[in-house]
């Protein structure tokens, strides 16, 4: 496993918060498309979310609001767990929510409360 891996596969531990098991290292299983979590744990979390410029608290608010933008609901699921992780509260999810609202439009927005909802009150 290269450097990028390792740290990658850690920095998701860390953010999921003990949800991936210990030796789960997402190589291919031989299913159309399987290299795609590989790619997203090397490029996403193992160059993106180790880099220095943002704190990961600050990285979850701006991938949250993109998120949003791209109506990406089964990914702002996830976040909405990494955020809380980061430090974000329900009150700073929900002002993120909001503001969005303004800029990536209301159903965007909503779609996002919905989910959100859904990970919050354990749905």
């Amino acid at each position: 496993m290269t450097d990028t891996r390792e740290q990658g596969l850690q920095v998701l531990r860390e953010l999921l918060g003990g949800q991936i098991p210990e030796g789960t290292d997402f190589t291919e299983d031989g299913r159309f498309g399987a290299e795609l979590i590989e790619i997203g744990v090397d490029s996403i979390f193992g160059r993106l979310w180790t880099r220095e410029g943002l704190s990961r608290r600050d990285r979850s608010l701006v991938t949250m609001g993109i998120l949003i933008a791209l109506r990406a609901t089964d990914e702002f699921k996830a976040h909405v767990k990494i955020g809380l992780n980061n430090g974000l509260t329900e009150d700073e999810i929900a002002e993120v929510i909001y503001h969005a609202s303004g800029y990536a439009g209301f159903p965007n927005a909503n779609s996002a409360l919905t989910a959100a909802r859904e990970v919050l009150e354990g749905a």
